[in-house]
């Protein structure tokens, strides 16, 4: 049974991770899209013929009603119809439908091989943002734990990271960091925009985040060296959300063969600063690498090589992806919104006429891009990078009238609010005007989640997109060369052809 369900989801990973992809080639309809429809009438037929062979999960005494929801198919259960409508393009689908069917407030449902609800709406935010460690804990399908395998060695260790990152992340330790970022963007600029009449939006700015992110945990700053490590980084992302099936050519082991290739250059690295800070070549605080290797628990133990490894492995993929995609719905935006373009070149341009010509940004100048942030936070709401995560039950519990039994999985989704006109009006209008004054109410805009485990990077995140609007619309303005592009989540949202655009320099005054 696992091996025809291989084979048959095989080639809806091949047409989807195609959809994905930041070149031009390919069509996202025609023939791919026949092959997708035989794929699914094969997997129902399939199913349907093997379904003497399945052992459903006996179910447990429940004390009161479960939420409501179907759990799809055997094994996989909804899990190709939750990832088939981001690679379709509108990944609020799945959620939406449901809650008109079922229920506005929690549906059930089976993702990832497991059993799941998903809380919905700005309640059902607030219920597992404020519960953690209490009714729930943070989890993640096997593929995440396969790929890191250094997340299952202890909760200690977890908590470990939990307490030494935000040290690092805070906005004053970053605030040294805006010159770096600004002078790595800079030479970003030069190199892959400067002098071209085109470029693929997604391809540029997949280099730059993962340039900064290389150069601030890592202190790697060689433009060969960073292509050499970001080569993997796609694999490793398709694989991380990925249905958990380890078999040769599905993403998973994509991901994890991919996982393997970086963490062994990344040890290297390790290897090589431990022999640089014993020989003062390297400072302790120059970066989040020296923090880990000089890092002790109150036992006086160091962390190991290989959890550095790790750890420093999804901090690049984080800053990388989150970065990225966010930059490059700014540049979409932009360029469908001339009045918004407006806004943001005069901010910025007012902040550029009060610096010297070589001068370098600063966390004062940062603080200034209060309407750049707007945008860039409306591009957040309407293309959140983070989708969602899970928490797993650690207690029975009751929610909205409805019993969650311990051990299941629970899911929320930024879509959920986001894009809810009952907390944005017109929602799929593009305003940064939501975020003038307090901004949008608690727990509805979360597209870094909540509660103590919200993501860290949140602030890295903030300069990296500020820094990099700051160059962009001071050196350019430009067209979408695709006007009605497809956007597809795989599993980051993306324009399906990596939106190529024509670029227009903008002279500078003199």
């Amino acid at each position: 049974m696992t091996f025809s369900l291989y084979i048959l989801l095989q080639f809806s990973f091949m047409k989807h991770s195609k959809n994905n992809s930041c070149d031009r080639q390919g069509s996202l309809h025609s023939t791919m899209d026949i092959l997708y429809a035989t794929t699914v009438s094969l997997f129902v037929v399939v199913v349907s013929f093997s379904l003497h062979l399945v052992f459903y999960k006996s179910k447990s005494a429940v004390k009161g009603k479960l939420p409501p929801g179907k759990k799809g198919w055997p094994i996989i259960g909804e899990s190709l119809e939750f990832l088939a409508t981001g690679w379709n393009g509108h990944p609020e689908k799945f959620v939406f439908d449901r809650m008109a069917k079922f229920s506005p407030q929690v549906f059930r449902t089976s993702l990832m091989l497991e059993d799941a609800a998903v809380f919905c709406g700005c309640a059902g935010n607030k219920f597992l943002f404020s519960n953690e460690n209490k009714l729930v804990k943070s989890w993640w399908p096997s593929s995440v734990n396969k790929i890191f395998p250094s997340n299952q060695i202890s909760k200690t260790e977890g908590l470990k990271m939990r307490k030494l990152l935000p040290n690092f992340f805070k906005p004053e330790a970053l605030q040294r960091y805006v010159p770096v970022m600004d002078l790595v963007t800079q030479k970003h600029f030069k190199t892959g925009w400067e002098g071209k009449e085109q470029i693929v939006t997604c391809e540029l700015t997949k280099n730059l985040t993962f340039w900064l992110a290389c150069k601030i945990f890592l202190s790697v700053d060689e433009p060969e060296k960073v292509r050499y490590l970001s080569g993997p980084l796609e694999s490793i992302s398709r694989g991380i959300l990925s249905i958990p099936i380890d078999l040769p050519g599905t993403p998973l082991r994509k991901g994890i063969n991919a996982a393997n290739f970086i963490r062994k250059e990344i040890i290297s690295i390790i290897k090589q600063r431990k022999i640089d800070l014993a020989e003062k070549r390297a400072s302790p605080t120059q970066d989040i690498l020296s923090y880990m290797l000089l890092f002790t628990n109150e036992d006086g133990v160091k962390m190991t090589e290989t959890n550095i490894a790790d750890k420093i492995l999804s901090l690049l993929i984080g800053g990388h992806d989150t970065g990225s995609s966010v930059c490059a719905f700014v540049v979409k935006f932009l360029a469908e919104l001339p009045e918004v373009y407006q806004g943001v070149y005069k901010e910025q341009m007012e902040i550029a006429k009060s610096k010297g010509s070589e001068e370098l940004l600063n966390w004062n100048d940062i603080s200034k891009m209060k309407y750049s942030w707007n945008v860039a936070c409306e591009a957040l709401r309407l293309a959140p990078p983070l989708q969602g995560t899970f928490r797993e039950a650690i207690t029975d519990f009751v929610y909205n009238g409805y019993s969650i039994p311990k051990g299941w999985k629970l899911y929320w989704s930024s879509f959920s609010t986001h894009k809810n006109p009952e907390y944005f009006h017109e929602p799929q209008k593009f305003d940064p005007s939501r975020f003038d004054g307090k901004g949008p109410a608690p727990y509805t805009f979360v597209p870094f989640g909540g509660g103590p485990r919200m993501c860290p990077g949140k602030e890295f995140a903030r300069l990296e997109i500020l820094v990099f609007m700051h160059h962009l619309v001071r050196k350019f303005k430009w067209e979408k060369l695709i006007p009605d592009e497809q956007i597809v989540v795989n599993p980051l949202p993306i324009p399906a052809m990596g939106l190529p655009i024509r670029l227009y320099p903008i002279k500078a005054k003199s």
